[in-house]
């Protein structure tokens, strides 16, 4: 039986992929309608979760005051970050918007309650961090369903996690996975801002896969998907085309 989507359909998930940015200073003052943030939350909310514990919570800020207790919060952290860096790396990183929690009409901390299914769960016995990580797949599902609202995303995660916690009222046995920004935006970059800034460059797909064990590159068996890697690189890099 054929499970795949019609074509229309599935180039709107790719396209939501590689088009998806980390928002931080186009947002507009524009309201995010209820409906509209409903859809998100409960995309949200149907991420996989390993033993299907379901960790999360959502923490909606609308709150300025709110806002600016977190925005404090960031600026301690982000100052401290700033030395962390040689003297190339700090000159570009001061330059960097890397939050948008004044801008964002909407701020929403997507949390991991490590508690919530006891101290046994299925699939988490033998390896404990699966809460945290299903936790992410909620952060992620949210993204991609706000890129295809033409909602912008900003993930802020330059705090301590304790001055964070107190800023929102967190208990601290709650873990803050992810802080985001939230709103309407003027305009979706056409790379990372990261990348565009000169940061980073997007390392290669082809060459991040191995094969049957770890480090083992391409043995010839897997020469036509190593090629295939290199030519959808290239084909989104010079002529701007997402694979479908």
């Amino acid at each position: 039986m054929d499970h795949q989507f019609p074509e229309a359909a599935r180039a709107a998930v790719y396209q939501a992929i590689f088009s998806r940015r980390d928002v931080r200073g186009q947002f507009l003052p524009t309201p995010v309608p209820d409906d509209v943030l409903g859809r998100l939350l409960m995309a949200a909310h149907h991420a996989p979760s390993v033993g299907f514990m379901q960790p999360w919570n959502f923490l909606l800020v609308r709150s300025d005051d709110v806002k600016r207790h977190v925005h404090a919060a960031f600026s301690e952290a982000n100052a401290e970050a700033a030395r962390m860096f040689p003297d190339e790396k700090r000159e570009i990183y001061s330059k960097l918007k890397l939050q948008g929690i004044l801008d964002a009409p909407i701020n929403l901390c997507i949390t991991c309650d490590r508690t919530r299914s006891g101290p046994v769960v299925l699939g988490r016995t033998h390896m404990p961090t699966m809460d945290l990580y299903s936790s992410v797949c909620a952060v992620q599902n949210l993204w991609l369903a706000a890129r295809a609202e033409g909602i912008g995303v900003g993930w802020v995660s330059i705090f301590h996690e304790k001055a964070l916690q107190d800023a929102l009222g967190i208990p601290h046995h709650i873990v803050p996975i992810a802080y985001l920004c939230i709103g309407y935006v003027s305009h979706f970059n056409d790379r990372p801002e990261l990348e565009k800034a000169g940061w980073l460059p997007r390392l290669p797909v082809e060459e991040l896969v191995y094969f049957e064990q770890w480090g083992a590159t391409d043995s010839g068996l897997n020469a036509p998907l190593t090629a295939t890697l290199h030519e959808m690189r290239a084909a989104m890099q010079h002529e701007g085309r997402f694979p479908l």
